[in-house]
């Protein structure tokens, strides 16, 4: 392949869907034209003769280079020796279609000289769509093309050597087929020259710093997030970046704050921040750990409403993480089920992660510079469904008794299956965030959920914030404390995570 990326999965498997792509475009293109033939000749009464034998042949090596590419894993040196014997196979093929239809028009008493530019179009054809398709260098492209085209200049010498004297229009389109053989193994080499050029700037483009970036797995107002490896480590990697177009002084300023103040958590709900960078290209980017898990706004989703002593469970880890934050004075104020999530981490199942904390903000002095304000005192932050009535009117200072609004309004949805209040805009959702009552969770659901836990979640959805709970740690606390006719152990969070895996086979455990 010629490229340092096949030393990784991503990159084999790159190698592999492009040899894939070649057998599919030959075996179409070919197989098409020995189909139109094949109907002529029946058509005509022709007989069939060896050059649609060895046009099949030429088919079915396409055809090859197709089905392992596409059905058969395949080690790196395994895919370079299909590389060049397909591509040498397919153009022995057509240069003994050549000589077969040189030595039929040549029994006619023809001009043999149409039969090698057959061959010639069918090779050059070959050779340039590898070079389009297969990563490859320019070097290896010119070996591998010269290779290929050996077959054609022996049957070229041979119809050549076969005519009698003197058949200077024969000598002359022998020479135009070197020639153009010469043109095509140059203009491979500068096809592939140039795509794989341009495959090495994408994959530059996608390195940050040590890490090399994979697929997306998630977007926000903050920028993408994606999973990526580093060069030197093996551990799994997320990589969120704030691309160019998104980098003014605010939010380049919130960007930083966010790895800033995420790097100072300890706490094990807490996402783990690994490194921060800029690229010389201006995107801002941090690497943190990647959570093959799902967000509790997807677990809802697909499974529905949480047994109470899940959702407790779960909300008693977020509990701890925040508590760990507002110890130093820092409140999320983005809580919501898409920035928790749901992982397995050491062998332990159901372990909730605090993610994005692109909205966090200090609620008390900071000597180290960082209580600098990057959005006006009317800008809503945060995500309406889960806002505490004081961030919506500003009226009140956005504390951590805030993010314990938020909190009690995941566990409300986990719980019902929906949000604590819902309507048609953003204002009408507010109003009730202000102003109504919220259905016990219970009455929503249709059957009964252990009392405690619903007094704790309709304390954490107060209006006022004195009524809510303390602290996340007296939250916490209250928690710990509940006992369930139904608990949510170990061994039926193992299950759940067993079943997953088994019904989403990419899920593995971290």
């Amino acid at each position: 392949m010629g490229s340092s990326d096949t030393g990784t999965e991503e990159g084999r498997a790159f190698y592999q869907g492009r040899l894939a792509l070649l057998g599919r475009w030959m075996f179409i293109i070919s197989g098409s034209f020995l189909a139109f033939f094949t109907l002529v000749r029946i058509a005509q009464g022709v007989p069939f003769d060896r050059g649609v034998l060895y046009h099949a042949c030429g088919s079915a090596a396409a055809g090859l280079v197709w089905l392992l590419g596409s059905r058969v894993r395949m080690t790196v040196t395994a895919m370079q020796v299909v590389d060049v014997a397909g591509a040498w196979l397919m153009s022995a093929s057509w240069a003994l279609m050549a000589v077969a239809y040189a030595g039929i028009l040549a029994a006619q008493q023809l001009d043999a000289a149409p039969a090698l530019f057959v061959g010639l179009l069918a090779t050059t054809y070959t050779l340039v769509a590898r070079a389009i398709a297969v990563p490859s260098t320019a070097f290896r492209t010119v070996w591998v093309s010269a290779g290929a085209w050996i077959p054609l200049l022996a049957a070229t010498s041979w119809v050549v050597t076969r005519q009698p004297d003197g058949n200077d229009a024969l000598w002359m389109a022998s020479l135009d087929v070197m020639t153009w053989q010469i043109a095509a193994v140059a203009m491979s080499a500068v096809a592939s020259r140039v795509i794989f050029g341009l495959r090495a700037e994408v994959a530059q483009s996608r390195r940050m710093g040590q890490y090399t970036l994979g697929e997306k797995i998630g977007e926000g107002g903050m920028g993408a997030v994606y999973r990526a490896h580093h060069a030197m480590l093996r551990r799994p990697t997320a990589v969120k970046l704030l691309p160019p177009e998104k980098a003014g002084a605010d939010n380049i300023l919130r960007f930083e704050r966010e790895v800033q103040l995420t790097a100072s958590l300890s706490h094990p709900n807490t996402v783990v921040i690994f490194d921060y960078g800029r690229t010389v290209e201006g995107v801002f980017y941090y690497a943190m750990e990647y959570l093959d898990g799902i967000n509790l706004d997807q677990l809802v989703k697909t499974d529905g409403p949480q047994p109470p002593a899940r959702v407790a469970r779960i909300v008693s880890q977020v509990s701890g993480a925040l508590a760990e934050a507002h110890q130093i004075g820092l409140v999320h104020r983005d809580i919501k089920p898409a920035n928790i999530i749901l992982c397995e981490r050491g062998g332990v199942p159901d372990v909730a992660k605090v993610v994005d904390f692109g909205l966090v903000k200090r609620f008390r002095p900071d000597d180290e510079g960082l209580t600098m304000a990057v959005t006006s005192e009317q800008t809503l932050l945060g995500t309406p469904l889960y806002m505490a009535p004081e961030a919506i009117t500003g009226a009140g200072e956005v504390d951590a008794r805030s993010d314990l609004y938020a909190l009690g309004a995941v566990a409300y949805m986990l719980l019902t299956g929906t949000p604590v209040f819902q309507g048609r805009t953003v204002v009408e959702i507010c109003a009730h965030h202000l102003h109504t009552p919220p259905d016990p969770p219970s009455r929503r659901l249709g059957r009964p959920i252990p009392p405690d836990l619903e007094q704790i979640v309709l304390a954490c959805l107060a209006k006022s914030p004195d009524d809510r709970p303390s602290s996340a740690l007296a939250l916490q606390d209250r928690l710990h404390h509940l006992r369930f006719a139904d608990p949510w152990s170990d061994d039926d969070a193992t299950a759940w995570w067993l079943r997953r895996r088994r019904t989403e086979p990419g899920v593995r455990a971290n």
